[in-house]
This record gives C-alpha cells, structure tokens and sequence, in this order.
C-alpha cells in the first residue's frame, strides 16, 4: 500500500476518534491510538510511522519480535494484544512492550518473573471476557468480570508488573455498547483499589466510536488503517510474518 494510502487512512481514523471524544464530552488527546499491524510487514510500520504513529500492536509474539528487530531505529511503543503463551513471556518483557491480555495468573507470574530479571516491570492490562452467543467466549478470551479483582490485586502485589487497567473485545453478534459500558463500570471499580489503572483498551475498526463514549483511552485500529489483511504464504505459516502474498482476507482478529 503506497504512503498516500496509509496517510489518508490514518487521518480518517484519528478524525474518528476526535469526533466520538468530542461527542462523549471528552477530551480527544485522552484516547490513543493503536495501530494494529499484523501480517503486515516491517516497511508498512516503518512508513506509518513516518506520519507520527508511535503506538503498534501485534497478536503474535513471533511476528511481533521479528518486526520490532528490523525496526530498532524508529521510535515506537509496541503493545502486544493477543494470547500469549508463558513461554514467550521473557521475551515481549524484554522488548518493553505493554501486555493487553493478562487474564491468568500464571502467566502474570511469567511475566513478572520476566520484569523482575529484567530491573524493569512489565505494564500489563487485564483482558476481561464480555461474553457473548454461545460458543464464542472462548474466542475473545478473559478473564470472568467476577476474578478480575482478585486477579488485579495479584497482579498489583507483582514487583516485576504495573498494573495499568483493563481491555476487552465486545461480544460478537450484540451491539457493543452495553458491553462496553459494563466494562467501563468494572474498570471504575477497579481503579478504586488501584487508581493508578487508568487505561482502558477497548474498540477498534468497527465499534471505535461506542468504546470511546464508554471511556476507553486505547483504541485498537487494524483494518481501517492498513486495509484487508494479507494471508501468510503457505511455507511462511508457523513462522514470523514478515513476507506476504497478495491473498486477503476481511475479517479482524477479535483484539483489533
């Protein structure tokens, strides 16, 4: 996608966000942006980032370590945003990058055990499951809203972590507003015992503007900045994307 594109698209989503804040009363500097970048490749970071976007997050820990490797020379802050395995805990603690999606307490330990080592804590946000049809929670993945305050003050008993707030995915199939809205009123919950959790990651492509009149101060944007999503050729699955095909696909992964 040529840089015309990519700025065009961006200008579009950031006018998103500052037209939903101002709608919900807000300030618009109070909502992030993170552009959502997986399967694409280093090149299109590298170009997106030339317009001014620091923040990028990615749902594969290899993919994310590949392009954070060819990407050492620009000044980004990576957010991991899928489910990551204890095994990789190490090594997303080392490159700094903010975990959307703790939802467990072994792997909160993993990654504290990692901070620790390490002589910097990991900023972690609980992911929280919203429910949904039958048969879809498992995808989105959480923890139940009834273990978050116990799992955050776990976590924020953690010197290896920081606590920084919560994230979710709306169910699918339902209008997302509710779903956001309770998720806002666990977060409010949440934040008396730990008032310094004060992010919220919620919204993305498709439900942006109801997340952000919910509070969410982190929105997760793939498809409408990049586009339809590159598929993996079939000898690069398994293995850190950083090469692709034309083949798309138009679906989002359930984080962005």
């Amino acid at each position: 996608m040529p840089a015309p594109r990519f700025e065009e698209n961006l200008r579009a989503v950031q006018e998103r966000i500052a037209a939903a804040a101002r709608a919900a009363g807000r300030d618009p500097s109070g909502v992030r942006l993170v552009a959502v970048s997986k399967t694409w490749p280093a090149d299109a970071v590298r170009a997106l980032a030339a317009l001014g976007q620091a923040d990028f997050g990615e749902n594969r820990a290899q993919e994310l370590l590949a392009k954070a490797a060819e990407l050492t020379d620009v000044p980004l802050r990576w957010h991991f945003v899928g489910q990551l395995q204890r095994n990789k805990a190490a090594a997303i603690a080392r490159l700094g990058a903010v975990v959307h999606s703790v939802d467990r307490l072994p792997l909160a330990a993993a990654l504290a055990r990692a901070g620790e080592s390490g002589g910097r804590p990991v900023d972690v946000l609980l992911q929280v499951d919203l429910g949904g049809p039958a048969g879809e929670e498992a995808a989105r993945g959480g923890a139940d809203p009834a273990d978050v305050p116990s799992l955050a003050d776990a976590v924020a008993g953690m010197s290896g972590l920081r606590l920084r707030g919560l994230m979710a995915v709306a169910p699918r199939g339902v209008e997302p507003g509710p779903a956001f809205v309770r998720l806002a009123a666990l977060a409010e919950r949440m934040r008396a015992d730990h008032p310094e959790a004060t992010e919220l990651s919620a919204g993305m492509t498709g439900d942006l503007e109801e997340a952000i009149a919910a509070g969410a101060t982190l929105v997760r944007v793939g498809t409408a900045i990049f586009g339809a999503r590159p598929l993996p050729s079939d000898e690069d699955r398994g293995i850190p994307t950083t090469r692709v095909t034309p083949v798309t696909r138009d679906t989002d992964d359930p984080r962005v």
